[in-house]
This record gives structure tokens, sequence and C-alpha cells, in this order.
């Protein structure tokens, strides 16, 4: 045993009647697990609130304005619950053709392998096709900035950076009205006749970017300026270098990329792009500014073009029989869309909240102090042991961020089957089925909804479900795997653990309470302010200690707890799920301490050595599983591991 003593739960009642609320106590077991010193309430200091500290990563132009640093890389009284303690190519095109591993890199965006005979003739055709004169890469330590910019009158620059180094500036500037700061994009300017060309050349391509078959599977962008070149020596038009390298900009931006909000989406500090009708100016949610307006705004032939571009983009159709989709955009980003003014009577809306290429890990969690170390040991050791658990919280409070780092805790070739609206998780897992659901397609088609997909993971036989979120029926059979020991993540949407509990048993969600006790772990997630900066932390980690015989109310233990004063987390002393792991490893006190400490001391090795993107992550927590005594051999270069 681990440890046991007596505690006195405080019981939360009331009275539907209207008469005067009730108070029952009762008496449970649950360990003591003390991970440190333990320092009463009385010798806690109260530390100042330090700001987060950001280190440049982004090129400035010299101005004598400091620039951005990148961001480290971001109740209810319920009767039924108990709250307790416990390079360029200028060959001519007669020229031989000589391959390099870097030019096919470069030269063919995938990489295929075919049964066809006459293959590699083909590729060195490509490649003939690919080499054309005056095709030079735009380098901004080279060939300096493309951009002009100046403060404008009523404003007070406060700090600029790039968001594409030469190509697009950012100014935040203080408006000196109405003293609220704003977002001011700045791209290369153009001369009467560099416009004019451009308009000539995005007419002409429109005819000419017709792919043959040897030029399909060629690099978008490359395939695009060497057409751009074509058409240029029909013209007998000859440029300077300058403006050649802003008409490429422009058409890459606009054939290939986002055209305006191109910059928004290539910006790393924005999290949310909001274009909220005709002639409005677009918001962004800013990681360092929160929300600010920019100086973008389209008319109302634009933003249609661009609503059609993205939904087109994300493989869905819009019109004004359909006017509203939510839809994943190809590098990830989640899509908002609302068609004209069917819906919307500003005219046509989106919302795009930006996708992290690189998903956090817990490391990052660990340095943007969302979690401490304790309590990532913790969900390790819960999620190793078949664990379920729910991240619950407010809009952009972390909730997926959070699901997402915690569930490369997963052991290796256990098998994992994710189930979401619009694909958000990113694992490095090989046994791993990621599921969305789908609209129905035509008159005939069916419609996949998470329901559907829930079901259908039900019979594959896997080890962990994640669902990215519940809010309707399918929480029932969330619940129902829960019971029939499948272990599964999710979110959802609550204030509280009370909130949560509420939500759970009441329409939509409809789930027994009974059932609630296959439910292992919450954790609330908070948006909070910390001087200038909003950043995100777990409020409290809540265990479901089962059903109060007595009363029949839910029964829970705050194993962590966040001190907003201090900045910093409390353990209670007390865990469950600690006990119950414990017991099932049939570990003492002691192992389970010494274990505990084992994989801090894994974590912060992680972090010390800056292996924090998610593959060398995971591939340190798959050898632990696999041969912790070689982790160990290894923990002052775990790189060694990682590769």
């Amino acid at each position: 045993m681990v440890g046991d003593g007596d505690e006195k739960p405080r019981a939360i009642a009331t009275n539907t009647s209207g008469g005067q609320k009730k108070k029952r106590t009762i008496t449970i077991k649950v360990p003591h697990i003390f991970l440190g010193k333990k320092t009463s309430s009385d010798e806690k200091t109260v530390s100042k609130i330090k700001k987060t500290t950001f280190s440049p990563t982004v090129a400035s132009i010299p101005l004598p304005i400091k620039p951005l640093k990148p961001p480290v890389s971001k109740n209810q009284d319920i009767s039924k619950i108990n709250r307790i303690k416990v390079s360029p190519i200028l060959q001519k095109r007669e020229d031989p053709v000589v391959i390099t591993n870097k030019e096919l890199k470069k030269s063919l965006g995938t990489e295929r392998e075919s049964r066809d005979l006459n293959y590699s003739s083909k590729l060195l055709k490509k490649f003939s096709l690919s080499r054309k004169s005056g095709i030079e890469e735009y380098n901004f330590e080279k060939h300096g900035s493309l951009v002009e910019a100046e403060v404008p009158a009523g404003y007070e620059l406060i700090r600029e950076y790039w968001a594409d180094p030469g190509r697009a500036l950012i100014y935040i500037a203080l408006n000196t009205n109405s003293r609220m700061k704003e977002y001011l994009l700045y791209e290369p300017a153009l001369s009467p006749f560099e416009y004019e060309l451009l308009e000539r050349l995005h007419e002409d391509l429109r005819d000419v970017l017709i792919l043959t078959d040897d030029e399909v599977g060629m690099d978008r962008r490359f395939l695009l300026l060497t057409k751009m070149m074509d058409l240029l020596n029909y013209y007998g038009v000859t440029i300077g270098q300058r403006s050649l390298f802003k008409i490429e900009y422009f058409l890459v931006r606009n054939y290939i990329g986002w055209g305006r909000i191109n910059a928004l989406m290539n910006d790393p500090w924005i999290e949310d792009i909001s274009c909220d009708g005709d002639n409005i100016p677009i918001f962004l949610f800013h990681r360092k500014e929160q929300n600010i307006k920019t100086n973008i705004q389209f008319e109302t032939e634009a933003l249609v073009s661009l609503a059609i571009t993205l939904a087109q983009r994300s493989g869905k159709h819009i019109s004004s029989a359909n006017p509203m989709i939510d839809a994943t955009l190809p590098e990830g980003s989640r899509l908002q869309l609302t068609f004209g003014t069917e819906v919307t009577s500003r005219g046509t809306s989106f919302t795009i909240r930006k996708f992290r290429e690189q998903p956090f890990t817990p490391i990052d969690l660990m340095d943007l102090k969302t979690f401490s170390a304790d309590m990532l040991a913790y969900f390790w050791l819960a999620i190793e042991n078949n664990m379920s658990l729910v991240f619950i919280g407010g809009t952009a409070s972390g909730k997926t961020t959070s699901l997402n780092a915690v569930s490369l805790f997963i052991p290796p070739l256990a098998k994992v089957i994710s189930i979401e609206d619009t694909r958000e998780l990113t694992l490095y897992h090989e046994n791993w089925i990621a599921s969305i659901t789908r609209d129905s397609v035509g008159e005939s088609g069916t419609s996949v909804d998470m329901f559907m997909l829930l079901k259908a993971a039900m019979r594959q036989r896997p080890e962990y479900i994640l669902v990215g979120e519940v809010r309707g029926h399918e929480a029932q059979t969330l619940f129902q795997a829960m019971n029939t020991g499948h272990t599964t993540f999710s979110t959802m949407h609550a204030g509280s653990v009370d909130a949560a509990i509420h939500r759970l048993e009441n329409e939509p969600l409809n789930v027994p309470r009974n059932m609630l006790q296959a439910l292992n772990v919450l954790s609330i997630q908070k948006q909070i302010q910390i001087g200038p900066d909003r950043v995100r932390r777990s409020e409290e980690i809540v265990e479901i200690a089962g059903i109060d015989p007595a009363t029949g109310n839910i029964m829970v233990n705050t194993v962590f707890e966040y001190d907003p004063l201090a900045d910093s987390f409390g353990y209670t002393g007390r865990s469950q799920v600690l006990g119950d792991i414990a017991t099932l490893q049939g570990w003492s006190r002691e192992a389970l301490l010494e274990e505990m400490e084992r994989r801090k001391q894994v974590l912060n090795a992680i972090k010390d050595q800056d292996l924090r993107d998610y593959i060398r992550f995971t591939k340190i927590i798959q050898a632990y599983y696999i041969d912790k005594e070689r982790v160990f051999d290894n923990i002052n270069d775990l790189s060694r591991i990682a590769t």
C-alpha cells in the first residue's frame, strides 16, 4: 500500500425545493503521496509575476525601434458534486542535362516511382524544360529590402518585424487618435509600368498555365516562374532585377499563396485571422498584442473571390445554396466561412485558426508554464497505465494543444484512433488511424459524423481513442468505451469541474452518472492575463474519486492547484490515480516516488538539451518504454537516442 489516510470531504448539496441547504459528511480513504517537502500555507511566499522573455528569430530592418522577439518555439453550485482534497539555372536548353540531388528535390514537387519504361527519359525532359535562363532566387541578405515603408501620419511606431524577410514588413503602431495599437502590413510598391506588366502577366498566365504531361509533378513555384520568364521573353521586355523580384513576389503570392492575406498566414505571431465582412478591416489575434486591427480590407468582389479560393483549396464548395462551411486548409489551419449576405448581413466572412506545423510538446508547455514537470510526470504515468482523461476549458484555453502534447506519452505500438471534425492532432506514431468527419456528397451520399466514427472505432480494437471534442450524443458512446476498458482522451467546453459534470449529465450529452466513474482525470485549462501578456495555465488537475454512497453525488479529488499570485503549481499530497498505479504495479510508496523522479529527470534533460520537436521527443519517450537503462546511460546526450 502506498499510504493511506482519512479525509473528511466537503459536501456540496442544494435543496431544489427552496429549503435550507443540508450538508453531509462522509469518510473515504485517499492515499497520501508527497512529491517533495510539504510546506504549510503560512510558509508560502508570494513572488512577483515574471513576464515572458522573448528571444529574436525574425529579421529586422535597421530602425531605432526594438524589434519583436519570437514566441517561446504560445461556480456553479451543483448538487451532484462533492469536492474532496485528495540556387539559379543559367544553362541553355540544348546544353547537356546533369541532375543533382538538390535539383531533384527542387524541381519535383513529389517524389514518385514509376513502372513506366520511359520514366527516366521523361524525368530528364522535365529537367531540360526547367532549365530556363534569368531565374535567380531572391535573397534578403544579398539583394536587400524590396519594401519602402514610412510610419503614416497619426501613428507612433512601437515595433517592427518581417513576416517575409525583405518582402512583407509588419509595423505595430499606436494610432494617436484612438490610442489603440494597429497591425500595418507593407509590401513592395509597384511603379505604373510594373503594375501594368503584372496585370498583363496575370491575364496571360491563365492561358499558358496548362500543364503538359512532362510538366506534371514539377514544383509549382519553379514552374510558375519559368512560365513568367517565357512570357517576358515573348513580350521582348527587359526589366531590372529589383522589378523582377517584385513581380515574382506578387505572382507567387496570388497564384500559389493566399493573396492579400498571404503575409498574415506566414506570420508566426498570428493565431487567428478574422474577416467580418465587406470593406471592414481584418482583425487578428496576435500572440504579443492580443486582438488587433489591421490595415487590410476587401471590396465585395475581391472578398467573394478569396472566399471561393479558400473553400476550393479546402476541398469544399460554397455558394448561395450552401453558404456556410467548416473546413481544413491544406496546411492544417481551421476555416469557418460564410458566403455573401445569406447568413451574415455585413457580407462574406471567414475565420482562420492557424495550424502549427510543429505541434507543442510537453517540453514547450513546461517552458510556457502551462504545466509543471510534476504534472507532466503525473500525466505520463497515468497515460501509460490506461487512465482516461478530459481537458476542459473555454475557447482558446489550450485544450487541444494540451491533448496533443500529452498524447505523445502513448506507448509505442499501441493502437491509436483519433476522431475529429477538422484535423488538428499530430502524432509521431505508426499504429495510428486518423479519422475525420465528412458531410454527405450529393443527394445519395452519406454523411459521416463523430458518432459513426466512434462506433466504427470500437470495432477496431483500439487501445487509445482520441476524440477532438465531445459536444453531442457521441459522448455516451465515448463513456461506454471508457467503461469497457478503452483508454480515451478528449476535450470539452466548460468553465469548471462542476459545469463539466453538469453538461455531461444533461442534454444533449446525457451520460448516466454511474458511467462518469470511468473517467479518471480532468484538467481545467484557463487563459489568463499576466501583466501585458495573455497566457494559458492549467487551473487544477482533478480526479474522479467515485460516487458518494450516501447522496449519490460525484466525488472529486484535487491533485494539483494553480497559485495565481506566485504563478506556480502546488501538489496537494493525495492522488487516488497514483495510488491505483502503485497497487497495479506492486510498487511501494518509495518506488512510486522514485519512478516519478526518474521521469521528471528525463523531461528536464530533454528541456535542457533543447530536443523539443515532437519527433525527437517521441523517440526518446518510446525509447524509455523499451529500455529505460539505455535512456539513462545517455541522459547527458539524449540526441543519440533521438536520431
